[in-house]
């Protein structure tokens, strides 16, 4: 008899790239039962799973009340909070642990949270402002706690947001960030290809994974190799330049000004994942993380 593994966002990019690992697995597939959860099941990425067998279901993130249902007999839950839609480090929290406490409720086996390390702590009180950070490591934090067996997955920067970072004048693509271009180590990462990879990590080596963090990053880039490998793909012209933080700050709209800067500074000190190696990581996957070069020839005509 299949098990239930419960993921939410299911129509995003982490939820839907692990609804597609899991289903492309020809052992996994037959052992997993999926339920996916959205907001609207009529939408049509939502439709779209349904046509693939999986169990969609409606569930609100913000309604505690509809969590529960969504994960009672679920084996193991994947878990994606999203502070971006709010843009509230309190919302964030206050739904990672709603999930948790209905996972307890439940009976869950196994929750795999994507998570992100504390900013505040690990730069000792220099970067005190990245709350899309902090707080999913605060929710890590109450999972811990709560006696959940559980799995954090922690998701390096994404590639697709170079689509924005990069900026072109005339022939010549320009990443300008108020760090050293050689000294700033970047964990890139696919979300859309490669989530699925390492929560599939965390469900296939389970349960040696539980209390674990999984990093999920390709390698460490600096700048200057990510315009290298572009400009090597591309042909185009590329650049990395250090530039003043208030200068950088002058690009943001206000909401996120500081927050954004010190997720930049926070690349060259104390580091993205706190100096760890990817190596262990990688160790659990069965699958090659994609290359940025791979990306970027995949993706030219985007950028």
């Amino acid at each position: 008899m299949s098990k239930i593994l419960t993921v939410f966002g299911a129509t995003g990019n982490q939820g839907g790239s692990v609804i597609k690992a899991i289903l492309a697995d020809p052992v996994l597939s037959q052992t997993w039962k999926l339920r996916a959860i959205t907001r609207d099941p009529s939408k049509p990425a939502a439709e779209k799973l349904a046509q693939a067998g999986v169990e969609v279901i409606s569930a609100d993130l913000s309604s505690p009340e509809t969590v529960l249902p969504a994960v009672t007999g679920a084996h193991s839950v994947f878990l994606v909070t999203n502070f971006w839609e709010s843009m509230s480090r309190d919302t964030e929290v206050a739904q990672g642990k709603a999930v948790t406490d209905a996972c307890k409720q439940a009976g869950v086996q196994h929750l795999i949270f994507s998570s992100l390390r504390n900013v505040s702590e690990i730069s000792s009180g220099r970067l005190p402002n990245v709350s899309h950070f902090d707080g999913k490591a605060e929710v890590e934090s109450y999972i811990r706690a709560s006696g959940i067996s559980s799995t954090f997955v922690l998701a390096g920067l994404f590639m697709s947001n170079f689509f924005q970072f990069f900026n072109k004048q005339d022939d010549t693509y320009t990443l300008a960030w108020p760090v050293n271009p050689e000294k700033a180590q970047v964990p890139l990462f696919d979300v859309v290809g490669d989530t699925g990879k390492f929560v599939k990590a965390a469900i296939t080596n389970y349960p040696a994974t539980a209390g674990q963090r999984i990093l999920a990053a390709t390698d460490y880039y600096s700048p200057k190799r990510i315009v290298d490998e572009f400009s090597e793909v591309t042909g185009q012209k590329a650049q990395a330049v250090q530039i003043p933080a208030d200068v950088f700050k002058s690009f943001l709209p206000a909401p996120v000004v500081q927050e954004m800067l010190e997720n930049i500074l926070l690349l060259e000190e104390p580091g993205y994942y706190a100096g760890e190696s990817l190596a262990p990581s990688h160790a659990l996957l069965d699958e090659k993380p994609t290359l940025w070069k791979d990306y970027v020839q995949e993706n030219k005509d985007r950028f």
